[in-house]
């Protein structure tokens, strides 16, 4: 095992279900790859269920209620953990791997984890809008919101990505899509894999912005994000797209044989008190790949 000590882990959740392991899997790969350690989350959610039921309960049976299920529920993650981390030793036999649990919702939980990491990771089930605004399953959204690092978000079941690989990045020319491209350009280089950078033009209801004209600016908002980056990452293709259509739509679509799908956390269009701009927010729902959604702030992983 290669000694990490003192850098930056990348924070994953772990799903409590042994059948879900590809964010899990991904987090592991990915912090072999860079180097850094791995860090497993685990968050015990409290229940209500003893304290609404219809039966009464008095004082001194609620707190012995309370104390059992606590203890149940440390118990119980503490398995889980130990169950995560020989599957990441088998799977990453070099890796360092640590361990933490706490009790919260698993989005606050990793948002806390996530202060001190490089990267943190969640796997994603593809809740419905509905679900993800008022259920307690949702995880990815208000973790990619308030998280101060690159939060990748993995799908069930594993993607299987096409050859020649390649990561896609959208482009916006704000400052957390430059964010983006710098992590993009990184993950490419250290698979060894191209880059296919996507400006998506959504033609307004009403404006005089011809076809012509915007894909003229969005050529030179492409080249002016790209050059740079490019530069300083010559070993890696990129291959610049200039696409008309519903950005959402256009990246999703795009996301379909990549290796990853990066954002930033907000783009051109968000509101001064988003926190997740709406693409990000529909790419996270609707993208087949890792979505990684990068703050402007945090594009480097290591």
């Amino acid at each position: 095992m290669t000694s990490t000590q003192g850098a930056r882990p990348i924070v994953v959740g772990v799903d409590p279900d042994p059948s879900r392991r590809s964010a899990l899997a991904w987090a592991a790969d990915e912090a072999d790859r860079r180097g850094l350690p791995l860090r497993l989350v685990h968050a015990r959610g409290m229940t209500t269920s003893g304290y609404w039921s219809g039966e009464f309960r008095t004082g001194r049976e609620q707190w012995e209620f309370r104390e059992g299920w606590e203890e149940a529920a440390r118990d119980a993650g503490e398995r889980v953990l130990e169950d995560a981390a020989a599957f990441a030793r088998r799977r990453r036999p070099r890796l360092e791997v640590s361990r933490r649990s706490a009790d919260g919702h698993p989005a606050w939980v990793l948002r806390e984890q996530a202060r001190d990491a490089a990267m943190a990771v969640v796997g994603s089930r593809h809740l419905s809008r509905t679900e993800e605004l008022l259920g307690s399953a949702s995880v990815s959204l208000p973790l990619a919101a308030h998280a101060p690092c690159p939060v990748a978000v993995v799908p069930e079941p594993e993607h299987t990505a096409r050859q020649p690989a390649h990561f896609v990045v959208g482009v916006d020319g704000s400052p957390d899509s430059a964010a983006a491209i710098d992590f993009a350009f990184e993950a490419a280089a250290l698979r060894g894999a191209e880059l296919r950078a996507l400006c998506v033009w959504r033609p307004p209801l009403l404006g005089a912005l011809s076809r012509e004209a915007a894909e003229q600016e969005g050529r030179r908002v492409l080249s002016e994000s790209l050059d740079g980056p490019a530069a300083a990452r010559p070993e890696v293709e990129v291959r610049q797209e200039f696409v008309r259509g519903h950005p959402v739509q256009v990246l999703a679509e795009a996301s379909a044989h990549a290796l990853g799908l990066v954002v930033g956390s907000r783009g051109r269009g968000g509101f001064a008190g988003m926190l997740l701009g709406s693409v990000s927010q529909g790419v996270l729902r609707h993208a087949r790949c890792p979505v990684l959604v990068v703050p402007a702030s945090g594009g480097r992983a290591a």
